[in-house]
């Protein structure tokens, strides 16, 4: 059974700094790329970042790039988000994907709050 727990969240002040995690289970998490999405009330889903099954490749959403980087440790099945710099608009749920041509995988999320 495929899990991703998300964790991390938190409220952190405009300028902060935050690093959410994603731990997964039930596949074989290094064969895969994953993302982060997140998605702010009335808003669509959006993707954030993207790494390669082996951490060598990596993609940014142009409102993030520069301020966020996206990591894995295969070892521990884990991926995560640094985010730095942190904007009001960066604040939303943050959710982590696996995905293959088959099936895609979401886990429950975790709150990004960006408030003074």
């Amino acid at each position: 059974q495929v899990r991703l727990v998300e964790s991390g969240g938190g409220l952190v002040e405009p300028g902060g700094s935050l690093r959410v995690s994603c731990v997964a289970s039930g596949f074989t998490f290094s064969s895969y790329a994953m993302k982060w999405y997140r998605q702010a009330p009335g808003k669509e889903r959006e993707l954030v970042a993207t790494i390669s099954s082996r951490g060598g490749s990596t993609m940014y959403a142009d409102s993030v790039k520069g301020r966020f980087t996206i990591s894995r440790d295969n070892a521990r099945n884990t991926v995560y988000l640094q985010m730095n710099s942190l904007k009001p608009e960066d604040a939303a749920r943050y959710y982590c994907n696996a995905q293959s041509v088959s099936w895609s995988y979401w886990g429950g999320g975790t709150q990004v709050t960006v408030s003074s």
